[in-house]
């Protein structure tokens, strides 16, 4: 027993040794150049030709971005620095053959220029990564554990991440990670940004702040760690034990982007006062709810992420939507907005809605799954023709919370549908839900048929019965509804020139033959800017006339110009505040 205990002992050893290892060393010796050089390396690994590949997109953010196109020439070399030949296969594609070689270096430089969520940069100022745009993985491999070594520029003295850390050797930063999926969720800020810290749901959560701004340090720990509080609430528990913010304060700020246990928020430096820091508490209430709603309340499509292409889902209107449905309804709760506010919030969004004519084009399930071809690429016609899934599906999630609230009579509400697919799909059965399973889901939960709710509202385009569901919970909601005599012309004026921006469908200005880009020169014989352009078609009554004369590609034309009218959808919501429902949907906690 003895002797086969000890070989068996040999046995693990000996393939533990020979266990396939990868290890990333990043660097970024010269940011001036935006370059971050990357060395893979591959050990062990049988295979006489390994194929490595760079994402073409970043998980939560849904566009095709073609991050190949920052790689410079992709070498390899053996244990030996013997030169292994490299050839390209696709355009994320690299094949390293590497015959006997029991280690493989990879190396290639990455040009980050972009700073935003999903982007990466480096300048003398700091570095960014987005991990999904600058580590390449091993095909078929990306579910092996592996390390990271960061080498940062000499003058940055901080790495801030969310990955698991392992210890500093000098000046380098050591990190590990279960798998690929897990390197390239935890995103990186590199350089001497301000970091600070507290504790909330149990949870240490750490700040990273770069650029300047008019932030307070005390009053951001504070109304965090509220928010953060609220929701764990709603689910019970946090999922982490650590959490880190990357915060960019900029001038042209972008939102954010989630991830499992960070999330990198770009907002304008200035935005930490007034009314813009309200904005800015519902933009970390939103990403911090992702932490539950989509990075682990999933559909099926968004985990484990194929790479190399689109990864198609009907569901974005939940995943988006409901969190935009929280974000705003969690700052009500820790008190920052009081009943009347937040039920304005709601009819800004159901006005927005429905007020569009996109609305009635383009149902909601389409607008999710062809995020991809139309959401991130909107041209000059897509405001006739879209709806966003954010504010369409954060109207959904109103009125499933008005009838889960009726249905139940105030002791329960969509925090405990979410707490339920939480518990369900994820904790449970550790893996996302097919559309027909979220409706089963919620139908169970409501105790009724969603059929026809379906038909009408998620895979149509009708106009919602906003009284019928809000009248149950306390909460009279009346059609405003009214003909708008409107030109349906966007302008735009720029050096002198008037230029036609926008067309709506429908429109006097679409019946009159004009398009955008067509500059506008003169209206009834006088020469026009945008203001008094404006002014003269503003006054015109439905069926009166105005003379245009445009110039498209330098050829000059005379537009006769007939005024006329369209149905603006519009409701107005009041709140009975002595209703038991009301307050309980409205509530402060």
């Amino acid at each position: 027993m003895k002797i086969l205990i000890t070989l068996l002992f040999a046995v693990v050893l000996q393939s533990t040794s020979v266990a396939q290892q990868i290890h990333y060393r990043l660097s970024m010796p010269k940011p001036q150049n935006h370059y971050f050089e990357v060395e893979m390396e591959l050990s062990n690994f049988k295979d006489k030709v390994l194929n490595v590949k760079m994402p073409v997109w970043a998980p939560g953010s849904y566009l095709v971005r073609e991050f190949a196109k920052n790689v410079n020439v992709v070498t390899a070399f053996d244990e030996n620095n013997k030169a292994l030949k490299v050839e390209k296969q696709a355009k994320n594609n690299w094949s390293i053959e590497k015959g006997k070689a029991k280690k493989v270096v990879v190396r290639y430089q990455v040009y980050a220029f972009e700073l935003s969520v999903r982007t990466s940069f480096l300048d003398l100022t700091h570095g960014y990564v987005s991990g999904s745009g600058v580590f390449m993985y091993v095909d078929k491999f990306k579910e092996k554990a592996g390390t990271l070594t960061v080498d940062p520029f000499e003058n940055f003295k901080k790495v801030s991440t969310g990955m698991p850390f392992d210890g500093k050797v000098g000046a380098a930063w050591n990190y590990h990670f279960d798998n690929y999926d897990q390197l390239v969720d935890c995103p990186l800020e590199i350089g001497n940004q301000e970091e600070f810290s507290f504790t909330a749901a149990g949870v240490k959560h750490t700040v990273a702040m770069y650029g300047e701004g008019n932030f307070d340090v005390e009053r951001l720990k504070v109304d965090m760690a509220e928010i953060i509080e609220a929701e764990t609430k709603v689910f019970g528990e946090n999922p982490n034990k650590e959490y880190t913010f990357i915060i960019h304060n900029v001038v042209d700020g972008q939102g954010g982007l989630e991830h499992c246990n960070s999330t990198t928020l770009s907002v304008n430096r200035w935005t930490y006062s007034d009314e813009s820091y309200d904005g800015f508490l519902s933009l970390v209430a939103h990403e911090y709810f992702h932490l539950w709603n989509v990075k682990r309340i999933r559909p099926l499509e968004l985990g484990p992420f194929n790479y190399d292409e689109e990864n198609y889902t009907t569901l974005l209107w939940v995943m988006e939507g409901f969190t935009s449905y929280y974000d705003e309804l969690i700052l009500r709760r820790v008190g920052l907005y009081d009943m009347n506010k937040m039920a304005s919030k709601v009819q800004s969004s159901v006005n927005y809605v429905e007020g569009s004519i996109g609305s009635r084009v383009q149902p909601l399930a389409h607008a999710s799954y062809d995020a991809w071809i139309k959401s991130y690429r909107p041209n000059e016609n897509s405001s006739n023709t879209q709806m966003t899934y954010y504010s369409r599906g954060a109207v959904i999630a109103s009125i499933f919370d008005a009838k889960i609230i009726a249905k139940y009579n105030g002791e329960k509400c969509l925090d405990h549908f979410m707490k339920h697919l939480y518990d369900k799909f994820y904790k449970k059965l550790n893996r996302g839900f097919t559309e027909n399973e979220f409706k089963t889901e919620i139908a169970t939960f409501l105790g009724e048929n969603l059929d026809e709710f379906w038909a009408k509202y998620i895979h149509g385009t009708e106009i919602i019965p906003y009284a019928e569901y809000f009248a149950k919970i306390g909460v009279t909601v009346t059609d405003k509804s009214s003909e708008v005599v409107s030109s349906g012309l966007s302008l735009t004026e720029s050096g002198g020139k008037v230029t036609v921006r926008g067309i709506r469908a429908g429109s006097a200005a679409e019946d009159a033959g004009l398009s955008v880009n067509d500059e506008i020169i003169g209206c009834n014989g006088y020469r026009v800017s945008q203001a008094s352009l404006e002014g003269t078609l503003n006054s015109l009554e439905v069926g009166e006339q105005a003379e245009l004369l445009i110039s498209r590609d330098q050829v000059l034309y005379g537009i006769e110009f007939f005024m006329n009218s369209y149905t603006r959808p519009q409701f107005s919501f009041t709140v009975d505040a002595s209703n038991k429902l009301a307050q309980y949907w409205l509530r402060e906690d």
